[in-house]
């Protein structure tokens, strides 16, 4: 046998961008990288400098200090921290039903309306975001405190005979809260129910159904999707909220919110509001696993 039966198989070399023409895994990679880097920068990387500040000491004078400790999430069991936690699920979950209640049969009737006027009316929807949101708050409270707009209306009809005391109530955050985040939940709404196809009525009403429970055998199921999306897109942010209670409930209104903020802005605790803002991550993430499974589960067997 001659050397040149020993010749060497010639060595492939891949360039990047062959790679990126060839390889399909490597393009999705190279197409998510920007998304990937920002969502790591500004999402996972606070997370994680949160996370383990939420393990660390307050000093003297305010300052931070690198010594390990349990004491903020022990402080959280503190019946005082319990009695604000709960107080803020029960308003976040109250503004979400209230939205539910609202916001369903105005998504109705803007999905039931016709073409045209379906644009003027989503338009009307969205038109506060043109605002800024804290104009908007004051524009409550002088709708809401006495001597207001409010309570100038109904003086003068002589529907009320004494000023209203409704500012600076758990009511007025409570009308803050819907006035908020009920867009959030119409929108939602108003895309499930436009997909309801008359006909699917019309054979319910064939098949002898009123119209109560064509509704609510073939409607009102075919919206769950939309209501999950909205439950989560309010009772979410409604737990976190804290310049709706600020600014409308004054100081008789406190949420996990409030804590939150006056830890980092007022008593310079920043690794007890890391612990707080901890805690309320885990719950809105442990609602939205088990809220979105039971959702669905309901949705199979109500369809």
């Amino acid at each position: 046998m001659t050397s040149g039966d020993y010749s060497e198989k010639p060595v492939k070399k891949y360039s990047l961008t062959k790679l990126l023409r060839e390889s399909k895994v490597a393009q999705g990679l190279f197409l998510i990288s920007p998304a990937n880097l920002y969502l790591f920068i500004l999402m996972v990387l606070p997370l994680l400098l949160v996370t383990g500040l939420s393990f660390l000491s307050r000093g003297t004078y305010g300052q931070v200090e690198f010594k390990f400790n349990l004491t903020n999430y022990t402080r959280l069991v503190d019946p005082l921290y319990a009695k604000v936690l709960v107080y803020t699920l029960y308003v976040g979950g109250a503004t979400t039903v209230l939205c539910i209640l609202i916001g369903y049969p105005l998504a109705y009737y803007i999905a039931r309306a016709p073409t045209r006027q379906r644009s003027l009316l989503l338009f009307l929807i969205l038109l506060p975001f043109w605002t800024n949101f804290i104009i908007r708050i004051y524009a409550w409270i002088m709708i809401l405190r006495e001597g207001g707009i409010l309570d100038t209306i109904l003086q003068f009809l002589h529907l009320t005979k004494t000023s209203l005391s409704i500012l600076y109530t758990p009511t007025a955050v409570m009308i803050g809260m819907v006035y908020e985040f009920l867009p959030f939940m119409v929108l939602p709404l108003y895309t499930s129910l436009e997909k309801v196809e008359n006909s699917l009525l019309e054979a319910a009403a064939d098949l002898g159904a009123p119209p109560w429970k064509a509704f609510l055998r073939v409607t009102l199921p075919l919206s769950i999707p939309g209501m999950v999306a909205g439950t989560i897109l309010t009772f979410i942010p409604a737990l976190g909220m804290f310049v709706v209670p600020d600014l409308m409930g004054g100081a008789k209104t406190i949420l996990i919110g409030n804590v939150i903020r006056n830890q980092f802005l007022t008593a310079r605790d920043w690794p007890f509001g890391a612990a707080a803002s901890m805690l309320l991550l885990i719950l809105t993430l442990a609602f939205t696993l088990y809220y979105t499974r039971k959702a669905g589960f309901s949705e199979d067997l109500l369809i």
